[in-house]
């Protein structure tokens, strides 16, 4: 069994994915993972234009057009079958997609091919959950999304400082985390005893592919500015907190605090420049 439980689901996706005779499919059966949709109606070209409005406003928003050319490169930590991946393809003259699952990786590929650049992407199998296998200092710009809360929270950890290795001297990481809310008095005991229930054998993976069970399982990591930025900070400048407009300040020295309506009230951004 995996050593860290809120890989199960995961991994059940990524087997339900393999299944799957076209990407479109992959949308439509397992939108629990992807988009939180499933059904007849959707499709893949619906699901990636969701991913190029997304990259498109946090690129403007996190002050990061100068990157956003033909002579810079991206890692995007957490791919999955490539929502924004196309999209970063177009942006950026080279893209590297990085995830836990091999399957979706391949979805990865194969929604590049067809809404993006195939030719500017490669893959990397994060097969431990931490452990990025791209050189250091390679990349202009290291990019996660919704991916750091569904770590255990020391692999979030060493999923940052992995950011903060692979970006140049003077590029920037761009790394989204979920932080305490009140809604976790409930869903955070529960979600453990639900990651607990994933590794009985024969009926965990069946229930780890039950799309509410699933919600509530992944959720954990929470991880607030400070304890990031004690692991990473001495590494970085320009250092800019983006958070909800519903969320108080953090009020920590020597980061810059925005706010932006397109930040879940539970979420917030770092993004900053390596030195």
């Amino acid at each position: 069994m995996d050593r860290r439980r809120q890989h199960v689901p995961w991994k059940a996706a990524g087997e339900t994915s393999d299944e799957q005779s076209t990407a479109d499919e992959v949308v439509r059966r397992t939108g629990w993972v992807f988009n939180n949709r499933r059904g007849a109606e959707l499709d893949l070209a619906s699901f990636v234009e969701t991913g190029d409005h997304e990259t498109g406003k946090f690129v403007q928003v996190f002050g990061l057009e100068h990157l956003a050319d033909d002579q810079h490169s991206l890692v995007e930590i957490g791919s999955g079958i490539g929502r924004m991946t196309a999209s970063f393809s177009r942006m950026f003259g080279s893209v590297t997609a990085c995830d836990l699952d091999a399957a979706f990786l391949e979805r990865c590929r194969q929604t590049v091919a067809r809404f993006g650049r195939a030719e500017r992407l490669q893959t990397v199998h994060v097969f431990d959950g931490r452990t990025v296998r791209v050189p250091r200092g390679s990349a202009d710009l290291v990019f996660s999304y919704i991916t750091l809360q569904h770590c255990h929270p020391d692999d979030a950890l060493e999923l940052t400082r992995e950011a903060v290795r692979i970006a140049k001297p003077g590029g920037w990481v761009a790394l989204n985390y979920r932080m305490w809310s009140p809604p976790d008095a409930f869903i955070w005991p529960t979600g453990r005893v639900v990651r607990g229930v994933w590794q009985l054998p024969v009926v965990g993976p069946r229930l780890s592919r039950h799309r509410s069970l699933t919600r509530l399982g992944w959720q954990a990591s929470r991880l607030g500015p400070s304890q990031v930025l004690a692991e990473v900070g001495a590494d970085l400048e320009e250092v800019r907190l983006f958070r909800s407009p519903k969320r108080r300040p953090f009020g920590l020295p020597g980061a810059h605090e925005h706010t932006f309506e397109g930040v879940h009230p539970s979420h917030w951004w770092l993004v900053a420049s390596v030195r």
